[in-house]
């Protein structure tokens, strides 16, 4: 089983407009709902490729209802979430039909308390054995101390259980000195964390400083991986147009399958780029179109650097 780790939970809200304008009324195509959260995103991608997956987290309110009535029809996806007083988050995708390009609004997510924090801890430790391997990932939601996802990666690892961490700022900053198997940040997360804007110095910087591999997302330039077992950059072999949301999910997602699967390195960046681009081309997050990932799998390029 994976588990991964969705403290601030969403029900993602995507609308399709025919042209996004400012200060004027739109008329919306499409609307699709579907639970969400970076974690959750990358469970539902992982059970979509065959694996058990187990989510945690909180989940609250008419929202946190919403995201837990549509995972429970989700194959092979088990819901530990945690009950929280707060309401669950919502995030909000509006797609431009004519540009292709996506606008998104995210709420902050509820206040969750010291006692809901203590229950999560210990729903935490009763998981790990389980475990296979551990994702953690998103934000943090108001009152979760901004330490926590170093505390998680220690337990974690004392568990012998692999983790990929896959957040931002200052929580990112303090995990990754509890040494972490693999660091998934994307291009600006990794200059704040390093103070680099060249890929390759920032990613060998992100390493030093505790993470066992990091494995950096450059957008349509694919990932960059810099590991014990030598350096990659794998790249998909065209740009991807389309809804962008959730494709660093769906690459964690590879990242994690390859390394339950005990893939090689480079065979792990192909899987996790691969469904990157096919996750662009899905309606909505925490899908991928699985005929693009199948014939991507044979077109992408990884090259040692």
């Amino acid at each position: 089983m994976i588990l991964t780790v969705t403290l601030n939970t969403a029900l993602d809200l995507t609308y399709r407009v025919r042209s996004l304008r400012p200060h004027a009324s739109h008329r919306v195509s499409e609307v699709i709902e579907r639970p969400g959260g970076k974690g959750v995103n990358v469970a539902r991608v992982l059970a979509a490729l065959g694996h058990e997956v187990t989510v945690t987290g909180f989940a609250g309110g008419g929202t946190g209802r919403a995201v837990r009535e549509r995972l429970s029809a989700v194959p092979r996806l088990t819901d530990a979430l945690l009950p929280a007083a707060g309401a669950t988050r919502r995030t909000i995708a509006v797609v431009d039909e004519l540009s292709g390009d996506t606008t998104q609004l995210n709420e902050p997510g509820p206040q969750i308390s010291p006692t809901e924090w203590g229950t999560f801890l210990d729903r935490y430790e009763e998981l790990l054995p389980g475990a296979s391997a551990v994702a953690l990932c998103g934000s943090l939601p108001p009152g979760v101390p901004v330490g926590a996802y170093a505390n998680l990666v220690r337990d974690a690892r004392s568990h012998g259980v692999p983790v990929l961490l896959d957040t931002s700022g200052e929580p990112l900053r303090r995990a990754v000195a509890a040494r972490p198997d693999i660091v998934k940040p994307n291009a600006d997360e990794l200059a704040e964390l390093t103070g680099s804007h060249e890929p390759l110095r920032a990613t060998q910087d992100a390493r030093r400083r505790g993470a066992h591999a990091v494995v950096a997302s450059l957008g349509p330039q694919g990932l960059l991986a810099v590991t014990p077992e030598g350096r990659w950059h794998a790249v998909p072999p065209d740009p991807e147009h389309g809804n962008p949301t959730g494709a660093g999910d769906s690459a964690v997602a590879g990242l994690l399958s390859g390394l339950v699967d005990q893939l090689p390195w480079p065979d792990r960046l192909t899987r996790a780029v691969a469904l990157s681009a096919a996750t662009v081309r899905a309606a909505a997050a925490g899908e991928f179109d699985h005929a693009a990932y199948e014939k991507l799998l044979a077109r992408v390029s990884v090259t040692a650097t």
